[in-house]
């Protein structure tokens, strides 16, 4: 069953159209993998669909629901959360009062807010530092908390943009335990990742975009193996530079 439909989605910032005319489908209970080279319009699409960008043109449809253009303060309070590339917590608040404040502006109680919490400390192996300010936490510990934060009452669907850049090996596991068991229970994802390994171990289906448009989705076994989509990536100077190419052996 479709939970997202994405229908005709433009965006032109200049003469540039960063998103041209893309269309797909987010089903309930699944991890979609939304891949392709650097600039080929990934983040702007995931900004479309959290509200922080609106549409030129398209539509976006949460089931029966027109959510096209609409805030993002609203969409979270349909279910529709998003963490960042650049990881946004309140840098001056401890851990776990990050996770408290995220739950009551959630509408928890306070009460339940903290048993949340706690639950989520121990499960994203933050107890160390869950009195710290977030702003003293490394990197991969603030993506962690902001797991935390996006889960403390679970979304309709989270989309998350490179979750795992720079981030520690034993963190990036974690992480991927935390999506994996959230998806078990039956939560839905759209992730934006250029770790081609962790895309194929986590992702049912895949989306390939290249300069604003979609070239291929299904399968992400299939999708990494088509013609378009390997040429997308070995024409991208990125992909030469830093292994990107060989990143998209299926094993």
């Amino acid at each position: 069953m479709s939970l997202l439909t994405i229908e005709g989605l433009f965006k032109h910032f200049g003469g540039v159209a960063a998103v041209d005319n893309v269309s797909f489908e987010v089903r309930q209970g699944e991890i979609l993998g939304l891949i392709g080279p650097n600039g080929s319009g990934k983040t702007t699409v995931l900004n479309l669909l959290s509200g922080f960008l609106p549409p030129d043109a398209g539509r976006v449809r949460m089931r029966d629901q027109d959510i096209t253009g609409m805030a993002p303060a609203r969409l979270a309070q349909r279910g529709v959360l998003r963490m960042f590339q650049m990881t946004r917590v309140f840098t001056r608040m401890s851990a776990f009062d990050n996770l408290l404040t995220a739950g009551m502006a959630r509408g928890l109680s306070e009460a339940e807010s903290t048993t949340r919490a706690d639950a989520l400390v121990e499960e994203l192996t933050l107890g160390p530092v869950q009195y710290l300010d977030a702003g003293q936490l490394s990197g991969g510990q603030r993506k962690l908390l902001e797991f935390g934060m996006c889960f403390i009452e679970p979304p309709l669907v989270a989309m998350l943009d490179e979750p795992f850049a720079a981030v520690h090996p034993v963190m990036r596991e974690v992480m991927a335990g935390f999506i994996r068991k959230r998806n078990a229970q039956g939560y839905t994802f759209l992730l934006v990742s250029h770790d081609m390994p962790i895309v194929v171990d986590l992702c049912q289906s895949a989306v390939c975009m290249n300069a604003g448009r979609v070239i291929a989705a299904g399968d992400v076994r299939a999708v990494l193996q088509n013609h378009d989509v390997i040429e997308a990536y070995l024409g991208n100077s990125d992909a030469h530079g830093q292994g990107g190419a060989p990143g998209l052996e299926v094993h």
